[in-house]
């Protein structure tokens, strides 16, 4: 049995992969990439710098893991629908696996290829603890909140322990005549490699888990809103290229903590919403609620351009764009407030936001992304309700109380006291030269006043709401 393993950006890895170990054990593999113009294009790649840096990496690690275990990694250039059937013929393979993706794109890619191979194109769950659409209500329905979802979710899943990685795999056959092609550089595809973004591959992802699971599991649930400390797992880009199984974080993190239930729900909550996408493909492109069909955002391109570049005159806002563009990530807590800004103070659509932190998240994920930044627009999958409109001021002093986030990245407020980090404006005059700090020149003036944008939003949302 010869059994092409088709790798493709979210499974990067040789432990936990379940079609390798499987192909393993009964005859010849060939592990595959393919270098689709859809995400390798130049102008592709230029689309999304920052995740496909972290994906390079991931990719070389992958290759060089091959490599030791006396396989190679096989990379072919071209449209996927085309490569796939035609190097199964070409190599006279009996079969081509991988895992299954949930996006619709991907499951487009996917009917196009089973089309033309049939059952000799084999898919496996993994990219999810459970198999996405799984869960049903007692109406047979997709659940809509998240609650009912995480309480069938935990009556539901029997997690499997995770497979270990192959010590040893049998070499490419002698007759797969293709030209061997190495993994592509970031300047190969016209980035310029930044060094602020996390590492990728697998052996930094089990760093990180490590290094979670001894210093951070155990403050977790006080620490992780906390804007100014390290109080996440920072796993998030490791789970989006599968650099670590879903399935292995799931079982290391009850081994250590059986009781670690707020990061758990955090596994279930992207459970839920791979599980909505699956079930609402349109998503992607429609709010979840559809009251919210044709509702009045404000094409404002010059507030874009303040909230984009991060000169709001809102100082946490201001860092959570910084953050995004210097480092291609961005605190969870600070993505909703900045989320919510966008669309409720500055009614400018969340589609542009979505896109916006796609482009330049290293952790970029269409289901996570969308799910978040409908639920901060209020028109989403059990969204917080559209009347909640978050006050950055407040948020930015309960979650970053001295100030040091802000003072991070937005380095211009740096020496402002700690009462006046999160509203510059209500500083003294005496507290604005001490701190060298010029409203208007070296840092803006709000751009909007919040009690009058919150009203504003509010006003509007009802009217249309009501209408619709």
């Amino acid at each position: 049995m010869r059994t092409i393993v088709w790798f493709r950006g979210k499974d990067l890895r040789l432990r936990d992969h379940v079609p390798l170990a499987e192909a393993v054990a009964i005859g010849d593999v060939i592990p595959l990439f393919v270098l689709d113009p859809f995400f390798f294009a130049p102008a592709r790649a230029r689309d999304a710098p920052h995740r496909m840096q972290f994906l390079l990496d991931g990719l070389q690690e992958l290759a060089a893991g091959l490599e030791r275990r006396g396989s190679r990694l096989v990379l072919a250039r071209g449209k996927s629908v085309v490569v796939v059937p035609r190097l199964l013929r070409r190599f006279r393979a009996d079969k081509v696996v991988a895992h299954r993706w949930v996006e619709p794109f991907g499951r487009e890619r996917d009917r196009r290829i089973a089309e033309q191979l049939g059952s000799r194109f084999q898919l496996y769950e993994g990219e999810t603890l459970l198999p996405p659409g799984s869960l049903r209500t007692g109406s047979n329905r997709p659940y809509a909140v998240w609650t009912p979802f995480a309480k069938a979710f935990r009556a539901a899943a029997t997690i499997d322990r995770p497979r270990a990685a192959p010590r040893r795999l049998p070499p490419i056959p002698p007759d797969i005549d293709i030209p061997r092609i190495e993994v592509p550089r970031c300047e190969d595809l016209g980035l310029v490699r930044n060094p602020r973004v996390l590492q990728g591959g697998e052996r930094a992802a089990r760093q990180r888990l490590s290094r979670f699971l001894r210093d951070n599991l155990v403050h977790y649930p006080d620490s992780r809103d906390r804007l100014d400390l390290a109080g996440t797992s920072r796993l998030s880009a490791d789970i989006k290229f599968g650099t670590l199984s879903i399935r292995s974080i799931w079982s290391a993190v009850t081994a250590v903590s059986p009781t670690a239930s707020r990061f758990v729900d955090e596994l279930i909550w992207r459970e839920f919403s791979y599980s909505t996408l699956w079930d609402r493909p349109g998503l992607l492109r429609e709010p979840f609620n559809p009251k919210f069909t044709g509702f009045p955002w404000i094409d404002d391109e010059a507030r874009w351009a303040r909230w984009t570049s991060g000169r709001t005159g809102y100082p946490v806002v201001d860092a959570a764009a910084r953050q995004l563009t210097s480092e291609g990530f961005v605190h969870n807590r600070a993505r909703m407030i900045s989320a919510s800004f966008l669309a409720k103070h500055l009614l400018i659509a969340y589609r542009w936001g979505e896109e916006h932190y796609m482009k330049y998240l290293a952790d970029g994920d269409w289901a996570q992304n969308n799910a978040g930044w409908q639920w901060s627009a209020g028109c989403g999958c059990d969204a917080q309700p559209y009347f909640r409109v978050f006050n950055p001021i407040l948020q930015g002093r309960k979650f970053d109380p001295q100030g040091a986030y802000v003072r991070r990245w937005v380095p211009e407020l740096a020496k402002l006291p700690p009462r006046y980090i999160h509203s510059p404006w209500e500083a003294s005059t005496l507290a604005l030269k001490e701190a060298g700090v010029v409203l208007g020149q070296n840092y803006p003036q709000p751009v909007v006043d919040h009690p009058a944008a919150r009203g504003r939003f509010l006003a509007l949302a009802s009217r249309h709401l009501k209408s619709n």
